[in-house]
């Protein structure tokens, strides 16, 4: 082998070397997550008209819900800056325990579709602190809502909310969010009136 071959490989050999020595005290990053800068809870009446009324984060544009399916008095809080949503979906009862007791089962069907991949369900019955008993659902794991909810008067409405978020990621990452809106849902409970 020529000379200048040598040279050459030596040369390259060395820089392997060096590049590949020094520092021992290496370690791998851990696996991250986006940071999600939440804004501060701040709560403004809702100003459309319907058969209930609430507080709801300004941070939300309330808009109609435009589902095919939607009824007069569905709308959603939409939060763009988070992506994320919750959707509210009021049904009159006009005094008809038949009607009360199908919204409950569907509320728990829609729950239920989150089966597939939720790590577990959890419903529970809280008493809020305007006299009020609502049912809230939990979900964990990678579903699309992790909080669903209902109340009514068991006489003349029902209202189901979901928190629904558009870009679900590892449920890690998402927690502060999560969390986040699930505050949102208690404040707007605890708000909570029946305006007819």
């Amino acid at each position: 082998m020529p000379q200048k071959e040598r040279n050459v490989l030596i040369v390259l050999f060395a820089t392997l070397l060096i590049s590949c020595g020094g520092s021992s005290d290496y370690f791998p990053k851990p696996k991250g997550y986006n940071r999600l800068d939440l804004p501060a809870h701040k709560y403004v009446q809702l100003e459309e008209k319907h058969p209930y009324t609430f507080e709801h984060n300004v941070n939300a544009i309330v808009e109609p819900d435009t589902f095919g399916n939607a009824e007069p008095h569905w709308i959603i809080l939409h939060y763009k800056d988070l992506m994320a949503r919750i959707q509210l979906t009021y049904k009159p009862l006009n005094g008809d325990l038949n009607k009360l007791s199908k919204h409950i089962d569907d509320a728990y069907k829609l729950a239920g579709r989150h089966h597939v991949k939720a790590d577990s369900q959890v419903e529970k019955v809280i008493e809020l602190k305007n006299g009020k008993r609502a049912v809230v659902i939990e979900l964990e794991g990678e579903v699309p809502s992790h909080f669903q909810f209902y109340v009514t008067d068991t006489s003349k409405h029902y209202l189901r909310g979901a928190v629904y978020l558009i870009e679900p990621t590892l449920n890690d990452s998402l927690r502060p969010l999560v969390n986040y809106m699930k505050d949102d849902c208690m404040h707007l409970l605890e708000t909570l009136k029946w305006t007819e």
